[in-house]
């Protein structure tokens, strides 16, 4: 429908690491798969900010950037994302600016209000404030990004007193800036308020919105006009679990006691989200395949799940891999090489020359073939001759 000529590849890397298992070893393999995503060819990673419930284990998204940078050439990096209501806006501000230097403009910075309550209630705040608090601290920071006169700013939460930039961005006039939304509209709201792009779920639950994607996104496009900004679907990028093998059967039972365990004793056992699967966990990988909220199967299942969420979304310009450790470190390693080399590929424009001209040589191939056995008869001709 409205798919880019060259849609964006990526990852969403929260990380999500399993209990009883060394962290710090977690740490370095979420390194080195930003590593191999670089060598792949993927176009971006986006890094997630978590400080509490176990699983999720990287704290500084900056940090782990900075550190990836150093060891990658190509793949950009972004925060997925800085939780505004846990930070000054000016520091947020000033870290990115830096990573932007340091990166030669590979960063980008995705914001969202924080998506563990556990973490508001240990820094004393209240989760009703949170969305409220990161439209206040992005619209200030967009200020910083985009103003060179100092501002000063009153809150209940943070004090500006004429505060401006020390350093000005290196990419012109700033970074990409990104809004997470999941459920509730305020993510799209502050997307068109703000005239940032999206990141958000394939699959909505819940909420106070309709579960359409279309609809979803035409709340970012209305609250855009309202403000004077456009919305653009080629900066839209949708989150999709995926685990990729070379049969539909291979990959659903690499994942599927990874998956359970992702799903149930995370997302559900310890973070308290409704039950997505009445029975036995190893049969959630199932329903959730059935349901599209999951991908696994082969890079043709791939294929035909993103032109699914084409014709459901409208049209979106990038998808992001949810990252997961579902099946051994070799199987999900080879899960990435294989939407690299079948499924990139399809959404990129790197097949169609090629398709037209081996269509081309095979139409004419009986007419090449004659032409070259002419030229080898007059070949061997012309030798015979000179004998």
């Amino acid at each position: 429908m409205a798919l880019p000529a060259r849609m964006k590849f990526g990852i969403f890397l929260a990380p999500f690491h399993w209990l009883g298992e060394n962290p710090t070893l977690g740490l370095e393999r979420d390194l080195e798969t930003i590593e191999w995503l670089d060598y792949l060819g993927y176009d971006e990673a986006w890094i997630g900010e978590h400080h509490s419930a176990g699983w999720e284990t990287i704290a500084s998204p900056e940090l782990f950037m900075a550190a990836a940078a150093e060891r990658t050439k190509h793949v950009r990096l972004g925060t997925g994302v800085i939780s505004l209501p846990y930070h000054h806006p000016l520091m947020v501000a000033n870290r990115m600016v830096q990573l932007d230097h340091l990166t030669r403009g590979r960063v980008m910075m995705g914001v969202g209000p924080g998506a563990l309550v556990s973490d508001a209630h240990m820094l004393g705040i209240d989760p009703t404030t949170q969305r409220p608090r990161m439209d206040e601290s992005l619209g200030i920071i967009m200020r910083l990004l985009t103003e060179t006169e100092p501002i000063t700013h009153e809150s209940d939460w943070f004090t500006l007193r004429e505060a401006r930039l020390h350093l000005r961005p290196y990419t012109h006039p700033h970074f990409p800036v990104a809004v997470a939304a999941a459920q509730s509209p305020s993510g799209m709201v502050l997307a068109g308020k703000h005239g940032a792009s999206v990141l958000s779920v394939s699959v909505l639950r819940g909420g106070s919105v309709s579960t359409n994607l279309k609809d979803f996104w035409e709340i970012a496009e209305q609250t855009a006009s309202e403000h004077g900004n456009t919305m653009d679907r080629n900066e839209w990028r949708l989150v999709l679990p995926v685990h990729i093998a070379e049969s539909r059967k291979e990959a659903i039972e690499q994942a599927r006691i990874g998956s359970a365990r992702f799903q149930r004793d995370y997302f559900e056992d310890t973070m308290g989200f409704e039950s997505v699967f009445d029975g036995p966990a190893e049969k959630i990988i199932d329903a959730m395949v059935d349901e599209g909220a999951w991908c696994v199967g082969t890079p043709d299942d791939l294929v035909a799940a993103i032109h699914r969420l084409d014709r459901s979304s409208g049209g979106f310009g990038g998808l992001l891999i949810q990252a997961t450790e579902w099946g051994t470190r070799e199987q999900v390693r080879h899960s990435y090489e294989l939407i690299a080399r079948y499924v990139m590929p399809e959404f990129q424009g790197s097949l169609t020359s090629l398709q037209a001209s081996q269509q081309w040589a095979a139409k004419k191939r009986h007419e090449l073939m004659g032409l070259r056995k002419q030229s080898v008869d007059r070949a061997t001709q012309d030798y015979a001759s000179r004998r």
